[in-house]
């Protein structure tokens, strides 16, 4: 396989993930052409996440005043046939960040769903490290009311176990994205494996409906079938190719 060109380098940190089971007819127009959808155990999975965007780089360059920052996400699973290989992937309903610039580039170069609205953020540190019982809280503020994805952490970072519902949502290296013109395009996403906290508690508070569709407010509103805290990463994005 041919190397494709690394456009995006970074780190990705505190990955808090809220996960929700969804009937699959629910995300039929959304799977971009070329793909199916993935699951585990029989299950259909979209997961709100949010995280720290830090160390930014485009095509090597630092962009000034775009380096570090939030972003929350709606996302589910597919896979893509590619020879004797399944590239197991991502893709996206809709994503946050609080720069402008940030959420034109991703519209234009993979015509992802971004938007950029006011983010900040909480992470109890102590150390160096996520405290004992510490929250991880990203807040965005949509319709003038601030949104917000928490998760208070339980016990110490385990690496992931072989199989693990935590294994199946984390270890997704490919992302796929739809065209204006109906076709898709694939990147790779490269990082190592990530050790995860349990979570004893976690929320989601925003207008579902506004913000992605009625079609995901029973979904979001039922609770979640699991929710965890990813360490996170330097990571490497490739550029986009059409499929």
């Amino acid at each position: 396989m041919a190397v494709s060109k690394v456009f995006l380098t970074g780190r990705w940190q505190y990955l808090a993930m809220i996960n929700y089971e969804i009937e699959p007819a629910i995300l039929d127009p959304f799977i971009p052409r070329g793909t199916e959808l993935d699951s585990w155990s029989g299950k259909t999975f979209v997961s709100v996440v949010g995280f720290l965007f830090q160390n930014t780089r485009l095509l090597g360059l630092p962009i000034p005043f775009h380096r570090n920052f939030e972003e929350v996400n709606l996302r589910f699973y597919v896979r893509r046939r590619s020879g004797a290989e399944w590239r197991r992937g991502v893709t996206f309903i809709k994503e946050i960040v609080p720069r402008t610039a940030i959420a034109a580039v991703a519209r234009y170069v993979y015509n992802e769903n971004y938007i950029a609205l006011p983010m900040r953020h909480r992470i109890d540190v102590e150390s160096g490290k996520i405290k004992e019982g510490g929250i991880v809280e990203y807040r965005w503020k949509h319709s003038s009311l601030w949104n917000h994805l928490r998760v208070i952490t339980s016990g110490a970072p385990s690496a992931l176990v072989p199989g693990s519902e935590e294994e199946f949502i984390t270890e997704h290296y490919w992302g796929y994205t739809r065209q204006r013109d109906g076709s898709s395009v694939e990147y790779q996403v490269e990082h190592p494996p990530w050790r995860v906290w349990q979570v004893g508690e976690c929320s989601l508070d925003c207008d579902v409906a506004d913000l992605y569709g009625s079609q995901f407010v029973k979904p979001l509103s039922a609770p979640p079938n699991s929710a965890f805290l990813a360490e996170g990463s330097a990571i490497r994005v490739s550029m986009a190719t059409k499929i």
